[in-house]
């Protein structure tokens, strides 16, 4: 009867699962937060959004998992600004990082009175880690480290070199893509210290967040993967050359190789998840900082959307958008309202578990798990100097300066040269006038303006509202010196950025 009896209990032990440390910890403890962020990525270069020439299985698979936005929007069409805002949960204009920096960050940075998602989460418990690049300051005061991050490993700059020669093999620099040697302001830095980095840089930031993943495995962790791919230069190594070798265009093939890269990054980070069993536990969010470029020869996609980075048509500010976290989101859903980056502060932080409330950033998780059924914001604002933008659900407002600035003003770089001090800010031509349908018409190709002069005055009083509550534009940090010119419903208008 007792060998019966010891039998019977080996056979249920057995049977019983087993249960790991990691599983235990995923049910119990707080959510891990990946924010993957890419750089001047097209809305229109990925699977799940539409692309007929880059393959994105990794992004596709995480849309596929979590929640797809349709109408995701960033605050700025430009990268620094546009990280300002996301970083802080509020429009950056509120405290001064209005433009691009253009190399001045090596002096200033983002307004040390702000507060992070990096600061709140790491008060909330959570180990926090910086891979890639931060274009927000390169001072001790403006580091990373001195923002919230435990850790830091990329560039501080805004762009770098993605190798400084050409690996064996081959590879082929692209556009503004000659390899060269990187400088103390575009170098590689683990914490505050300069490091050689002579591979693939991305590959070379996708195997930091692997470690760090591993590295914090048994806590919750926040980790901020910011690439630099497909930012310029242009420049890929021949393993992902390639499976592009069909395409033609060699600008096209390379930019096409990057965006692969950044594919394979998404991969190797939700399968390390999964190996450490926190991938349902995980939060984990992809977007990019602006519209791709279009001063890449033409080699990346906003779909059909008006204008590229630097625009505020929607091919500038428009953008991939994912959230997937699969304890918590549906699978494969599509959320049409508009919702902006700078929601990401108030989303990560109810993730976490106390909710920090800005005056611009909304928690959007009780929208996609269909618990809130309202919009998330009546309307969502742009101002760049003298250009301003608004929408709502439907219409969108956007004011350009007139200029008589021609073509052939511009720099050999396509800008023009600032005058000292910095672009004014004031209009003697006047502005132009852009109303769209964007229920009708998103690409913004049929300017309404004249038909809905009601609509036109009712956004012009809100964008006046809140314009009100912010410093003018010539209290930035620093003024603005980036500008070009394009042309929009027959006028020339500068751009300033």
């Amino acid at each position: 009867m007792k060998n019966s009896l010891a039998l019977c209990l080996a056979s249920l032990i057995i049977m019983l699962p087993v249960v790991t440390n990691a599983q235990v910890d995923s049910a119990s403890r707080q959510p891990n937060i990946v924010f993957i962020f890419a750089d001047d990525l097209g809305i229109g270069d990925t699977g799940v959004y539409g692309s007929t020439i880059i393959d994105t299985p990794n992004i596709d698979a995480l849309a596929a998992s979590g929640v797809r936005f349709t109408q995701g929007y960033v605050s700025h069409p430009v990268c620094s600004p546009s990280r300002a805002g996301l970083l802080t949960g509020r429009y950056q204009q509120r405290h001064g990082w209005e433009f691009n920096p253009a190399g001045r960050d090596r002096d200033n940075g983002l307004a040390l009175d702000q507060v992070t998602i990096a600061d709140k989460l790491g008060e909330r418990g959570y180990a926090t880690g910086m891979i890639g690049k931060w274009h927000l300051g390169q001072q001790e005061q403006h580091h990373p480290m001195s923002r919230g991050f435990d850790e830091y490993f990329g560039v501080l700059a805004g762009a770098s070199q993605f190798f400084e020669t050409l690996p064996e093999g081959g590879a082929y620099a692209g556009t503004r893509g000659a390899p060269v040697n990187r400088s103390a302001v575009n170098a590689v830095y683990r914490g505050r210290e300069r490091v050689q980095v002579d591979e693939y840089l991305t590959d070379v930031f996708t195997e930091e967040a692997v470690s760090f993943i591993d590295r914090h495995a048994n806590e919750p962790f926040f980790l901020y993967l910011s690439h630099t791919t497909p930012h310029t230069p242009l420049q890929a190594t021949k393993p992902y050359l390639d499976r592009y070798g069909h395409v033609q265009d060699m600008a096209t093939r390379v930019y096409a190789a990057m965006v692969s890269s950044l594919d394979d990054s998404v991969g190797e980070v939700v399968e390390k998840l999964k190996e450490i069993g926190q991938y349902e536990n995980t939060l984990i969010a992809l977007l990019s900082d602006n519209g791709c470029a279009g001063y890449i020869d033409n080699a990346c996609s906003n779909l059909n959307f008006a204008g590229f980075k630097r625009y505020h048509q929607e091919g500038g500010i428009r953008i991939p958008f994912l959230l997937s976290w699969p304890n918590e989101l549906p699978s494969n859903k599509l959320y049409d309202k508009p919702v902006i980056s700078l929601d990401l502060m108030s989303t990560f932080t109810a993730a976490a578990g106390d909710r920090v409330e800005t005056e611009d950033s909304v928690n959007l998780l009780p929208y996609i798990k269909g618990e809130r059924s309202d919009d998330p914001h009546e309307f969502l604002f742009w101002r760049a100097g003298p250009t301003q933008a608004i929408r709502d659900q439907r219409w969108k407002l956007i004011k350009y300066k007139l200029t008589d600035f021609t073509e052939a003003d511009l720099n050999d770089t396509g800008r023009l040269d600032p005058p000292t001090g910095g672009w004014a800010t004031g209009t003697p031509l006047g502005l132009i006038t852009l109303l769209y349908d964007l229920q009708n018409d998103p690409q913004e190709s049929n300017n309404v303006a004249a038909q809905y002069p009601d609509i036109v005055q009712r956004l012009e009083a809100e964008h006046a509202r809140w314009n009100d509550e912010l410093p003018p534009p010539d209290e930035t940090i620093l003024p603005a010196i980036r500008s070009t010119l394009t042309d929009v419903d027959g006028k020339t208008v500068q751009l300033i950025f």
